[in-house]
């Protein structure tokens, strides 16, 4: 093989490793200009559009927990988040109003995504979807969650579960 070639074939391979899970993480998760997010910070003043690295990291991880739970052997998951917007508003005319996110019936959280699902490499799907939970004040173990993404973390666990069951 010429050494052109051959470079051209191991940049290739590179490219489909790092764009496809791999079979010890089933799932992918990538953020798309997260800088544009409507509300994914919880260090910020709200208004600020954009992601802190910590949402993202906690989204991530528990994306990859549910595809391990629920993807069966051979599938793998590759997830584009589009936009975030956490349960919640600020409100600055409330007393510590940057310290505290306010829950309200009509702050429910909601992630933009596009998902592409594989069996042994090959696609078996691919879809836009809007994930939302606008009953997230009423979910079980709200009340005792110190999780302060736990309503964003379940309702990714019953999209996932109705999207993915096996």
């Amino acid at each position: 093989m010429r050494p052109a070639l051959a470079l051209a074939a191991l940049a290739l391979l590179a490219f489909n490793s790092m764009a496809q899970p791999t079979a010890e993480a089933p799932v992918k998760v990538d953020y798309i200009h997260p800088e544009k997010f409507r509300d994914a910070s919880l260090n910020s003043a709200g208004y600020e559009r954009g992601a802190d690295p910590y949402v993202m990291k906690q989204l991530s991880a528990e994306l990859e927990k549910l595809a391990s739970r629920y993807l069966p052997a051979g599938q793998a998951l590759q997830i584009d988040i589009r936009d975030i917007d956490l349960a919640g508003r600020y409100e600055p005319w409330q007393p510590n109003a940057y310290s505290v996110r306010f829950m309200r019936d009509i702050t429910w959280p909601s992630i933009d995504l596009h998902y592409v699902l594989l069996q042994d490499g090959q696609m078996l799907r691919q879809a836009d979807a809007r994930v939302d939970d606008k009953f997230y004040l009423q979910r079980p173990g709200r009340q005792t969650s110190s999780d302060r993404l736990f309503a964003e973390k379940a309702m990714l666990d019953e999209w996932f579960r109705k999207t993915f069951k096996g």
